[in-house]
């Protein structure tokens, strides 16, 4: 109860801000809608950061400490919308940053507005590759763009991978018509040829925003000798495929991006989701003692006793410290300062995900990693259990206990975590 008690004043705290010196950090992403575990997971789990930085008096800026001012937007995972908010945001000379943005669409509609003011944004917990490669294959020479996401070509390699490594040889890929859904097809499909074309991808099935029944696409990806479906999409339609795999008889198993751990879809899902499989950066597990942290504290400050999507909540929670960790570097709550100082921490940052060691460097429009936080070292094959998800391999498992109680590596040479 006193630890409850304690999370909670500490939220109260947080978002009881007014104006005044304070580092003002925008939190965007949709908060109502298909997309709502998602972004509402995101928002909470960095209002949970904010909340106990912030406790502790702020963030250290030159010779006083700051605490963080949210200003929060819905974006309702609808690509106008997010423009009209980035407009905003971009518009305000005190924003300090912008953590958030869910979908890939979203991404592509206004994120050109934080780059044209040069305001600092860390998308999460987007994956879609266009997000980033619209910038290097722009020919962007100074961006303000980073993502603390695991992008969709770790993830492609990993469903790929994941099949092939399962003995299948003919696969159905089967995606929405959003931007996320598209570009997951194509690294899907590019990662079947980097792979050396183990798999023989036997139909492509397409599907709506919005559509309840998958019969038709399913039928055919059935008759055509389908062992395994890869599939990437958002929403509450994921579950439509798995309940309508389950209808027709189809015994193959899905595997797709990490939006499968949704709690919309497992819900939905329900035992016709056991099975499913998904990369996760997070898993909610409460394996090492900051994990256990984490999650109780989400757990007892929301009172829930399942986070929606851990894996966003945890990207939105070590998102928040590591831009944290770049204003107190700066020594200044001035947006352009902050992302010279994104591009080069000097100090590891301890997040519940990761300790994270010099996780950008300076924008290179020839290589998008360089404004890239994850690397496949962080992120682990997840899989749907009597509706939570669990760790898929043992062995990833083991890998964290161990990585979290060794000491700190040394500083990798391109930058990244330990």
């Amino acid at each position: 109860m006193l630890r409850q008690a304690f999370y909670g004043s500490l939220l109260l705290a947080a978002l009881g801000l007014h104006a005044g010196d304070s580092v003002k950090l925008a939190i965007t992403g949709p908060f109502t809608g298909g997309s709502a575990p998602m972004g509402a997971s995101m928002r909470d789990g960095a209002k949970l950061a904010i909340a106990e930085i912030n406790a502790a008096g702020g963030i250290q800026v030159g010779g006083k400490k700051l605490k963080i001012d949210i200003i929060e937007r819905d974006d309702e995972a609808k690509n106008e919308r997010g423009a009209l908010i980035a407009q905003e945001l971009a518009a305000m000379n005190d924003l300090s940053g912008v953590i958030g943005t869910v979908n890939t669409g979203v991404c592509m509609a206004g994120d050109k507005h934080f780059q044209e003011k040069g305001v600092t944004k860390i998308i999460c917990p987007a994956a879609g590759s266009a997000s980033m490669t619209q910038w290097s294959k722009a020919g962007v020479k100074d961006l303000s763009i980073f993502r603390f996401a695991a992008h969709d070509g770790i993830q492609a390699a990993m469903v790929v991978e994941e099949a092939i490594n399962r003995k299948f040889t003919k696969v159905a890929v089967v995606f929405d018509s959003t931007n996320y859904g598209v570009s997951g097809r194509d690294d899907m499909l590019n990662q079947i040829k980097l792979q050396g074309n183990k798999l023989q991808v036997v139909a492509q099935e397409k599907f709506n925003i919005g559509d309840k029944d998958m019969t038709a696409q399913l039928l055919r990806a059935k008759a055509a000798g389908a062992q395994a479906v890869l599939i990437w999409a958002i929403g509450p339609e994921l579950a439509a495929v798995s309940n309508g795999m389950a209808k027709i008889g189809m015994k193959a198993p899905l595997i797709g991006g990490w939006t499968l751990s949704m709690s919309n879809y497992i819900d939905n899902a329900g035992k016709n989701g056991n099975g499913t499989l998904m990369p996760q950066t997070f898993i909610e597990d409460p394996i090492t003692p900051k994990a256990k942290a984490f999650i109780d504290g989400y757990h007892k400050t929301y009172k829930v006793d399942r986070i929606p999507s851990a894996v966003a909540a945890a990207q939105g929670y070590d998102a928040v410290y590591i831009f944290a960790a770049a204003v107190k570097q700066a020594g200044t709550t001035d947006t352009h300062k902050i992302k010279e100082a994104l591009e080069d921490l000097k100090e590891p940052v301890k997040g519940v995900i990761a300790t994270w060691n010099h996780p950008y460097t300076k924008w290179n429009p020839a290589d998008v990693t360089t404004h890239e936080a994850f690397r496949r070292e962080q992120t682990v094959m997840g899989m749907v259990q009597d509706g939570r998800v669990v760790f898929g391999n043992a062995a990833d498992k083991a890998r964290l206990i161990k990585e979290a109680a060794a000491k700190p590596a040394a500083k990798p040479a391109k930058g990244k975590t330990k």
